[in-house]
């Protein structure tokens, strides 16, 4: 038994044009539907852009008309221009297309059914607040840049269509524009005076007429086209959800690491020291010559070796000074067992202690860094700083080594600046061949 499967039905005029049904579906109506709201409401909007705009436009007009005349726009009403209309764009432009934006979001459900999302971030409370992260976001310009393109590229090519759909009811109805009297019409080069003249070109307009829904159709699908390219999110919901997805598995890695710790700390660390305290007990009930005193010895040595391994292993994993007292303890033991000199700085903004994530990275990256000061780069000092400022938590490692650090060569650096990435941080590494090398990273803290 084979199973059929049904064709799925388009979502969007682009797609119905390719099929047969294109005429007897709904799609031709709704495109024109959605033209004829375009017509309603780009003619509003090309006079306010003008508004807007006027300076430019005096100054484009200034300037043809003083090549016909022979004179030219003077340097001062140039820049008078220039400066006024990017006043008015700058002021007055977000406050004309925000609004719009968000009626032509609702519209373009008319001819394309998939789901377009703003890409404003959310508004940050306060109206001084909220003015300044909508006036600096990208979004908003993409929409100054569409009430732009209904304002004056609009009018244009609806024009272009509106004269092609007419001139193909002039067509239609030449036989009845030049009856048997002796006006005369043009219809382009030829001169039409009665109708059986006019009759070949009404022919030629009846096969022309189907064409038109499909002209209404490309008009719309175009025009949807720019719509969503200028004012969807830009892909930035699916990027900010990839990120919010990449914090959460660093979060839980985090908290696997946090698991491991306590079960090596609570479980194997104290099994380990319990084991070693009964092989050196029972060293000494042996006799120092016994067959057995040696053996149990070595394994007795192997114990304590094995807790100091252990040991750094579980430090390594997440130090429980860092949880206990904070990043810049932390840094302080970590800087104090460095073969390495190292001169640790704790500048102001650190009264607070930052989120366990951020302290968590930000500690790493020393970390990371100290360690290929000692294998790679030659050093005899290293400093440590550390700040928070503007909305930041700032980690610099440098040191006086010999410099050249690459990130692909398998120092560390790649993997560290992904986990900076993970919290919406980045890292910077400056390391010039001959040094010396730092390396920063910069965490967002919301405070």
């Amino acid at each position: 038994m084979s199973i059929q499967r049904q064709p799925e039905r388009p979502t969007r005029v682009l797609g119905s044009l390719r099929r047969r049904g294109f005429l007897l579906s709904a799609w031709p109506w709704r495109s024109l539907a959605y033209l004829a709201g375009t017509a309603v409401i780009a003619t509003p909007v090309s006079i306010a852009m003008a508004c807007v705009t006027l300076p430019w436009l005096a100054l484009l007009g200034w300037a043809v008309s003083g090549h016909e005349r022979g004179t030219s726009v003077t340097v001062p009403e140039l820049v008078a221009a220039v400066l006024v209309g990017a006043v008015l764009v700058t002021t007055l432009g977000p406050a004309l297309a925000m609004p719009l934006a968000a009626l032509e979001r609702r519209r373009l459900a008319l001819i394309d059914a998939r789901p377009i999302s703003s890409g404003h971030r959310p508004p940050p409370p306060g109206l001084a607040a909220w003015l300044r992260a909508r006036y600096t976001e990208p979004a908003t310009w993409r929409e100054v840049a569409y009430a732009a393109f209904m304002a004056f590229v609009v009018p244009v090519g609806y024009g272009i269509a509106a004269l092609a759909v007419f001139l193909d009811l002039v067509l239609i109805a030449s036989p009845w524009l030049a009856g048997d009297s002796a006006n005369e019409i043009s219809l382009g080069p030829a001169r039409v005076i009665t109708a059986g003249q006019a009759a070949p070109y009404a022919i030629a307009g009846v096969v022309l007429l189907p064409l038109v829904p499909y002209l209404f159709g490309l008009l719309a699908s175009a025009h949807g086209a720019v719509a969503r390219a200028l004012l969807g999110d830009a892909g930035h919901a699916a990027l900010r959800e990839v990120s919010r997805s990449r914090a959460r598995l660093v979060d839980a890695f985090e908290a696997e690491r946090r698991r491991i710790e306590r079960d090596l700390h609570d479980g194997a660390q104290h099994r380990l020291t319990s084991l070693t305290l009964q092989l050196g007990m029972a060293r000494l009930d042996l006799p120092e010559g016994s067959a057995a005193a040696g053996p149990l010895a070595t394994a007795h040595d192997q114990a304590k070796e094995l807790m100091v391994v252990l040991r750094d292993l579980i430090h390594g994993i997440h130090p429980q000074v860092l949880s206990d007292l904070g990043l810049p303890a932390a840094i302080r033991e970590l800087t104090g067992r460095s073969p390495v000199p190292v001169t640790l700085t704790v500048q102001s903004g650190l009264d607070q202690r930052p989120p366990e994530r951020l302290e968590s990275v930000a500690y790493f990256v020393v970390s990371e860094a100290l360690t290929n000061v000692t294998r790679h780069a030659g050093a005899a000092h290293a400093q440590v700083d550390l700040s928070g400022t503007g909305g930041l938590l700032v980690v610099e490692v440098r040191d006086d080594g010999h410099g050249g650090a690459d990130p692909d060569a398998g120092s560390g650096l790649t993997g560290l600046a992904d986990r900076v990435a993970a919290v919406g941080g980045r890292l910077l590494l400056a390391s010039p061949t001959g040094g010396p090398t730092l390396v920063r990273a910069e965490l967002p803290w919301n405070r």
